[in-house]
């Protein structure tokens, strides 16, 4: 990455119970709904120059719950729900204790995402609703927002920035708070 290149900073957001109402291993289309306000907070965000970028684990394929392609179609569901305003989606297929460096809690998607889009991490944040989101954030150098949807209310004590109730406030106070 050149030195001359103006970084820009990044919502690295969690899929399951962040920005959809959690499903357990969601492999549906069907399935899918976006959290009300998600759609139109993103796209603020994106119009002031941020990148909306998912970060999700998804050991379903791993554990041959779903294919990558019925991974596919729920992705381009929730996209389409979200009026596109989703810049790039990294993906872990991998199992649990496999020492995966991209699965969360390791940053491995986070850094790879900053690489490929130009991302400023010390102006960015992770959003998500489990305690290894938090961590992934953590380990990235990224400042971290718990949401109390999905698994949120289960991982109260993870040691977030910032507790909000939705993603939708998770954005309006990062949003708010870099003016």
């Amino acid at each position: 990455m050149s030195d001359s290149l103006v970084l820009r900073p990044a919502l690295f957001v969690d899929r399951d119970g962040t920005l959809m109402v959690e499903v357990d291993h969601c492999h549906d289309p069907a399935d899918v709904r976006a959290y009300p306000g998600a759609a139109e907070a993103l796209a603020r965000a994106r119009s002031l120059g941020w990148a909306v970028i998912i970060i999700t684990n998804q050991s379903g394929i791993g554990r041959g719950y779903f294919t990558v392609e019925q991974f596919e179609s729920v992705q381009k569901e929730l996209i389409s729900q979200l009026d596109g305003n989703i810049d790039a989606s990294y993906m872990a297929p991998d199992l649990p204790g496999m020492g995966s460096t991209r699965r969360k809690p390791a940053p491995g998607m986070i850094l790879e995402a900053a690489e490929d889009h130009g991302i400023d991490l010390k102006r960015s944040f992770m959003i998500g609703d489990r305690n290894f989101d938090i961590e992934c954030g953590r380990n990235a150098g990224v400042r971290t927002i718990l949401v109390e949807t999905g698994y949120g209310k289960e991982h109260l004590g993870c040691g977030a920035d910032f507790l909000v109730p939705t993603v939708t406030e998770a954005v309006h106070l990062v949003l708010d708070e870099s003016l």
